[in-house]
């Protein structure tokens, strides 16, 4: 995750999970619904039927940290970091040291995704809260490991994940709180909120290593370093704007919805067959002209 590419993917995912966990929320107000309810695999996938259905999330935390660890060991091709120990310079002793801190995180969220897989093939309601444990502890890692992870970088690497933390903690926080405390609307909004800050976050991390300006920015620089924390405050802006919107399009579609539900209702209705034969006349005189007519 050290480079472009490795923030790219994790912005994505993120981002991807947020707006799935957003639009979630958004029906479930809409709705009235006292309980978030996650989208199912069919129980046929491609010609195959699944063992038991679970959430398009689940299989999302799985897949996605997947190719993260692939990448962090293999990526540029050719090379190989499975290597943790150098065993030949009796002056260091482990290697790779960012690499193994990403491929922790990444099998901290692989293993949320298979509690979940698990939790949901049991269907039990105390399955559940171990759901939000399990992701209640891939952040506290995620946290714990960005805390140090600025070792030996420079200021401005220091500020930006520094900066990360802040969103993570508080996602793993309210997923604690998620543990005794289930099924309560602001929760979900809170956690919305905080997970599209962290991924638009990770996402202007992305920029740093290619700007947008064309300019590169300058560690050694405290106008640069004071807008970090500048275009923060505006990403958390940006999060509310975000989860604005996507509750505005999902109330278009819930009134798109029920209103096509609705036609449907009014114009498929069943014919009153126990009540007098007068009214079956009465119908079917209307239906069928009369001779003579046009």
């Amino acid at each position: 995750m050290g480079t472009l590419e490795g923030h790219l993917l994790s912005g994505v995912g993120f981002l991807m999970y947020a707006f799935y966990y957003s639009s979630l929320t958004s029906l479930a107000l809409l709705q009235k619904q006292t309980v978030l309810n996650h989208l199912l695999l069919p129980r046929k996938l491609l010609g195959h039927r699944l063992i038991w259905q679970v959430s398009y999330e689940a299989v999302m935390k799985v897949i996605v940290p997947a190719f993260g660890i692939i990448g962090e060991y293999f990526y540029p091709l050719g090379v190989n970091r499975l290597k943790m120990i150098d065993w030949k310079d009796p002056r260091r002793l482990f290697i790779f040291k960012d690499n193994w801190q990403h491929v922790t995180m990444f099998g901290f969220f692989i293993l949320s995704g298979v509690v979940d897989i698990v939790s949901q093939a049991q269907q039990a309601r105390w399955s559940m809260k171990l759901e939000r444990a399990a992701e209640a502890l891939a952040f506290y890692v995620l946290g714990l490991l960005m805390i140090t992870h600025i070792e030996n970088k420079n200021a401005l690497e220091i500020r930006v994940h520094l900066l990360l933390v802040l969103p993570a903690f508080l996602l793993a926080l309210v997923l604690t709180v998620e543990i005794w405390v289930p099924d309560n609307a602001p929760l979900w909004v809170l956690k919305s909120w905080m997970g599209l800050v962290l991924s638009t976050w990770m996402m202007q991390i992305c920029e740093m290593y290619i700007p947008l300006t064309g300019q590169p920015w300058r560690a050694d620089n405290p106008m640069d370093l004071a807008f970090v924390a500048i275009f923060f405050c505006w990403h958390l802006a940006l999060g509310v704007a975000l989860l604005i919107a996507i509750y505005g399009l999902c109330s278009l579609w819930h009134r798109h919805a029920s209103s096509w539900t609705k036609t449907l209702g009014t114009k498929y209705q069943r014919c009153p067959t126990e009540s007098g034969g007068e009214e079956l006349e009465k119908l079917s005189a209307e239906a069928v002209p009369q001779d003579g007519g046009v």
